[in-house]
């Protein structure tokens, strides 16, 4: 792993050449109590992305993998975590990237496309729909599922889930807790409404955690739905439907 510092905040990332081709840049944000190696490596997204000539930049959110841990809130709204990726490009001096989040990461690709669209060819959601607009992430319980005692003291299914994530990958659940609490940040339909750039919307059909593809898409004026067939929210991401899809979306963009 290598390090940069943002903004005080000391950020892990890779940064891997293709095996041939272009090389253009596209910067990968993982999803909640995820990491780049979790989300990204592990799911063969980079030898898939590698293979298609792309040079793939990824990193551990603030909070995540092994990049610091902050214990207050404030520090992990959608827009300063943005910046996290905004920082990045800055300190690899890449002009313009192609930007793919998934879940919490697609909303922060969201927030970027907002702050920084003149760095971005093109934003890549998977893992959100809708409740980009008419939600603020995932429910303040599961904030405190990662404050529980044990994963036997939780009964609902989806603090049990995230819980029980949270302790496969060894993350440290009281920094989870905080980003929870921080990035609850919707955006209006005008604001998804301005945002011009190339945007595919990946969602599974199963997803019961992502709000419809559709329903963002209609808000957008340059958005494509990719569906990911019988996929719910956590085996959508590495989907071959996936994939392929945003291998053939990269293709067509300008």
């Amino acid at each position: 792993m290598l390090f940069f510092n943002s903004g005080g905040v000391s950020i892990a990332y890779v940064d891997q050449a293709p095996d041939s081709g272009h090389g253009d840049p596209i910067v990968l944000i993982h999803g909640f109590a995820s990491s780049h190696a979790v989300n990204w490596l592990n799911t063969l997204w980079f030898k898939t992305l590698n293979h298609a000539g792309f040079r793939v930049v990824a990193f551990d959110n603030r909070g995540h993998g092994e990049s610091e841990k902050l214990y207050d809130p404030e520090a992990y709204n959608s827009y300063t975590m943005a910046d996290d990726a905004r920082r990045l490009l800055d300190h690899l001096g890449i002009e313009r990237a192609d930007v793919m989040g998934y879940s919490m990461g697609a909303r922060i690709a969201a927030h970027m496309a907002l702050r920084s669209p003149e760095r971005m060819r093109s934003l890549l959601m998977g893992g959100l729909g809708s409740h980009l607009v008419d939600g603020v992430g995932l429910p303040l319980g599961i904030a405190d599922a990662m404050e529980a005692p044990s994963l036997d003291s939780l009964t609902d299914p989806m603090q049990r889930m995230f819980r029980a994530f949270a302790d496969q990958n060894g993350s440290d659940r009281r920094a989870l807790a905080a980003c929870i609490r921080g990035t609850r940040q919707s955006l209006t339909a005008a604001e998804v409404g301005s945002i011009t750039l190339p945007t595919l919307i990946a969602v599974g059909t199963k997803d019961a955690v992502s709000g419809p593809a559709e329903g963002l898409a209609r808000l957008m004026p340059n958005a494509t739905v990719l569906d990911i067939p019988g996929r719910d929210h956590n085996l959508a991401v590495g989907d071959r439907v996936h994939k392929q899809g945003v291998v053939d979306f990269l293709s067509r963009r300008p």
